[in-house]
């Protein structure tokens, strides 16, 4: 692996403190996001909240601020237009209660034969959710989330110990809970990419703390006469090139995402590149830490 910091020494477990201290504001955020969208107070996307959504396929190109213009003027000033470049396909999202009586669905296709004439279109897809599916959505997300930490805790206890798969759970929650206070401070649409993009970074933050766990089971094999403070700063400085190169790669793969990878692609894409770098922290400075407060007197933190 490529060794771009060499050598180091760095003291990580002498900035515990600190860290923990970042990690609960952190999950605190997280935490009050999570009461926001379970009382509906966030930003959901129709996949949580309900609505209707419908795709457009038109003749000529149409101008996305003239489609705005056009649906505001008639009442659906909430609608969220995506263009799909090149293929002069628009999709229209119109949460549930922002709508008029009438269907929504028929209300749009109204509004576009009405301003649009010359343009004609076809329906490629609608589709609508219902308040009550919403809610059913948010449970079965819960729930994966869920059994996704059990299966964490689980296979880390099979494999370390029993501690270790806690530390690792707390710290994948914590990178989780911290992707979501963040999207929530930032108002950004929650919907079920962004909670794909949510069990994708925990399954990447697992992965990057189980990496550091073996090279500290490994050390303190070998390390016996070190306190465990000592081994665990030298595991982390011993994969810590490791850890940084394989953070970078996945970012250098993100960003272009981020940036170019249209309305459909840029919400996941962030939550993704929010996620790689907490999970780069987290397994540093919160998994690790985490062994030092559960520490036993005289016993190791691995079975021989």
């Amino acid at each position: 692996m490529l060794e771009i910091l060499g050598k180091t020494s760095i003291d990580f477990m002498g900035w515990r403190y600190h860290s923990f201290v970042l990690s609960s504001v952190l999950a605190i955020l997280g935490l009050l996001a999570t009461i926001q969208i379970a009382r509906g107070a966030a930003n959901l996307g129709i996949d949580f909240a309900g609505g209707t959504a419908v795709q457009l396929k038109f003749e000529q190109p149409v101008l996305l601020d003239a489609a705005r213009k056009a649906l505001e003027s008639n009442g659906l000033d909430n609608a969220e237009l995506q263009e799909f470049v090149g293929e002069r396909t628009l999709l229209i999202r119109v949460k549930f209660g922002s709508a008029l009586e009438e269907r929504v669905a028929d209300r749009i296709l109204s509004i576009f034969a009405q301003d649009f004439p010359e343009n004609r279109f076809v329906v490629e897809a609608t589709s609508e959710i219902g308040p009550s599916i919403g809610k059913k959505l948010q449970q079965d997300a819960l729930i994966a989330i869920l059994i996704s930490f059990a299966g964490i805790v689980l296979y880390i206890a099979a494999r370390f110990e029993f501690r270790f798969g806690i530390a690792a759970a707390l710290a994948t929650f914590h990178d989780v809970l911290a992707v979501l206070g963040i999207f929530y401070a930032m108002d950004k649409e929650i919907t079920l990419l962004v909670v794909t993009a949510l069990l994708t970074l925990a399954g990447y933050s697992l992965t990057d703390t189980v990496v550091v766990f073996d090279r500290i089971r490994e050390l303190l094999r070998q390390r016996r006469r070190d306190s465990v403070e000592i081994v665990i700063n030298h595991a982390i400085n011993q994969v810590l090139s490791r850890t940084i190169v394989t953070s970078l790669t996945v970012v250098i793969v993100l960003l272009p995402l981020a940036v170019a990878g249209g309305e459909v692609l840029h919400d996941f894409s962030i939550a993704l590149l929010l996620g790689v770098i907490i999970g780069t922290y987290s397994s540093v400075f919160v998994a690790s830490p985490l062994l030092l407060l559960w520490k036993t007197p005289g016993k190791h933190l691995f079975r021989a």
